[in-house]
């Protein structure tokens, strides 16, 4: 099957498809792909329309929208992020996402993101690290061993060769979970009883958890010299995980800051606190790391760069692969300016 160029017709990719398309390519070999493509649109970071997301926020969760456009494309996420829904058998973060034509306004991809998002959040964290962390890391505690646990180990391996990982999470099936799933994939894996034995001797430490509310999932005196941040859980207004003196110790780098100071770690101190924005170190217009005792922090909250980033290079891969359907979505009337005889010539042929 090969992309249609009927205008009309919107390629679908399914969660079959997406999963099969991964598998496909390769899981490693898709992440770091993926990152490459992240770290791109990074380096052209000024060619993008910005905005801090645009979120709907209930007692039981978030709905967000997530736009952007480099004035030749434009993409967009729907994400929702509900903690309480793992314990109703659903995910807590679901998504889909859509590329279209700017110049035309017609969609070119509709696709899932649940396990896009999961996959492009990966390889962002490991861009991250690889500007960030140190050159000799190995190790990597992972607090929090859910749905996103997995995808984070296997792009530090595929991206920076982590191979060693050290697992704590509150619920010990999580964890058993995580080892189990990444059984045979090279790592050296150990699950720990407390966040505090996760992190001795960590080179990097990811804190992934979902629980909607201010928490401390690191304490300040669990963080030594060198290490770096990976702190991704914190990712909506009231949500961090990070005690704030570990913040005040550390060199600080993030994504979008206007997003970031709204549902970031940073959310704890003051809006004029200085941070680094990721893409001027990718560039080499800021200092990463400068020397082996620093400590790094990753503020990750996601940002709509990351998921375009995701979206044209899931789209790039539809030619070669298939993986995806036709959609019937958008209305096709012999006169754009006759709508309404679509509907008459409908009515006919059901005569």
């Amino acid at each position: 099957m090969t992309i249609v160029p009927n205008l009309n017709i919107v390629p679908f990719v399914s969660v079959d498809h997406m999963m099969k398309l991964v598998l496909k390519i390769g899981i490693d070999t898709f992440l770091r792909e993926l990152a490459n493509v992240v770290e791109e649109d990074f380096l052209r970071w000024e060619s993008f329309d910005k905005t801090p997301r645009i979120a709907s926020h209930s007692t039981d969760g978030v709905i967000e929208l997530m736009p952007t456009s480099d004035g030749t494309l434009y993409g967009f996420k729907y994400v929702n992020g509900h903690p309480k829904n793992t314990r109703e058998g659903r995910q807590t973060v679901t998504a889909f996402g859509v590329l279209s034509d700017v110049g035309n306004g017609y969609p070119m991809l509709l696709t899932e993101m649940t396990i896009l998002t999961a996959l492009r959040t990966a390889a962002t964290s490991a861009v991250a690290a690889k500007h960030l962390a140190r050159k000799n890391a190995r190790t990597m505690a992972i607090i929090g061993n859910g749905a996103q646990s997995e995808f984070q180990a296997r792009a530090f391996k595929a991206i920076l060769g982590i191979d060693q990982l050290r697992l704590y999470d509150i619920d010990p099936a999580a964890s058993e979970k995580c080892r189990r799933n990444l059984a045979g994939q090279g790592f050296d894996i150990v699950i720990c009883p407390t966040a505090q034995d996760a992190v001795e001797g960590a080179d990097i430490i990811t804190t992934v958890t979902a629980d909607k509310q201010y928490a401390t999932i690191l304490s300040d005196n669990m963080v030594g010299p060198g290490v770096h941040i990976n702190a991704v859980g914190g990712d909506c207004p009231g949500k961090t995980e990070l005690h704030k003196d570990i913040l005040l110790r550390s060199d600080i780098f993030v994504e979008y800051p206007p997003q970031t100071r709204i549902e970031g770690e940073i959310q704890q101190l003051p809006a004029d606190y200085p941070v680094t924005e990721l893409w001027q170190v990718i560039a080499g217009m800021a200092d990463g790391r400068v020397d082996d005792h620093q400590i790094t922090l990753f503020d990750s909250v996601g940002f709509a760069t990351e998921d375009f980033s995701a979206l044209r290079y899931v789209r790039a891969k539809l030619h070669d692969t298939g993986l995806f359907e036709e959609l019937d979505l958008l209305a096709d009337p012999d006169d754009p300016r006759d709508l309404f005889g679509m509907l008459l010539r409908c009515e006919a042929a059901m005569a």
